[in-house]
């Protein structure tokens, strides 16, 4: 691999460069950027801004998220994968079931009206361990994989992309990547503490070019517009 422990770059904050090329009167700043793509593991950030959120969920702003971390990057954000999993649905489903379905809808509904977003859906797990129900996105993984592998092929361009996960199962991925001279920037969030589900991944971390860890500034500094509070671009995970 080209990537060596010594190439590794660790932002727990942003630096304040805010460099810039010079525009012109027919172009947008952005356009002298390179492009990227930013792939979303929704279930990840929902369980994020609810750790932020003091166990209460941060609405924040999709769109606005991606193209602040591509930025700082000094990247210009081409299209985002959006990875999720529509809320579970019982065979004979409960008035909040039907509830919680139809504020989903709402949702995808308003999301893929913007053609830089491609949303990708798998599938919500229901289990009951302890006598308490849980819930589990499936398919997601292989879901984004697939999308990420195909990145040579379908965007040959794009040489940077941006990764906002978790998950040390995109470790073949991004090696993968890396032999198509793809570089992979990771967006995560770990931590020492033991009552948190957001355990440090060493094989991650160590595979991608660069990582940062996530802030509750980055979620703050992509809210939603005041008209457009009810827009509530996120997935609860456990929905």
């Amino acid at each position: 691999m080209r990537n060596d422990l010594n190439k590794k770059v660790y932002k727990d904050k942003d630096n304040g460069n805010s460099n810039m090329l010079p525009g012109d009167l027919k172009r947008s700043p952005d356009d002298y950027f390179s492009k990227t793509i930013v792939f979303i593991d929704a279930g990840f950030l929902s369980k994020l801004s609810k750790y932020f959120g003091k166990g209460n969920y941060i609405n924040y702003d999709i769109i606005k998220l991606a193209e602040n971390i591509s930025r700082k990057n000094d990247l210009f954000c081409e299209k985002i994968f959006y990875y999720t999993a529509p809320p579970f649905q019982s065979e004979n489903p409960s008035d909040d079931e039907k509830r919680r379905k139809d504020n989903y809808d709402n949702f995808v509904k308003k999301i893929t009206e913007n053609l830089k977003i491609i949303l990708r859906e798998g599938r919500c797990q229901r289990l009951k361990l302890g006598g308490k129900f849980t819930y589990r996105q499936k398919g997601v993984d292989t879901l984004m994989a697939i999308d990420l592998v195909s990145i040579p092929l379908k965007f040959p361009k794009v040489k940077k992309i941006i990764l906002i996960a978790s998950d040390s199962d995109f470790v073949p991925v991004v090696k993968q990547l890396d032999e198509f001279g793809i570089e992979i920037i990771l967006y995560t969030y770990f931590t020492k503490r033991r009552d948190t589900n957001f355990s440090r991944s060493f094989h991650l971390v160590n595979a991608v070019s660069k990582y940062v860890r996530l802030t509750k500034e980055d979620f703050d500094n992509s809210k939603l517009n005041k008209e457009n509070k009810d827009e509530k671009r996120f997935f609860r995970k456990e929905a």
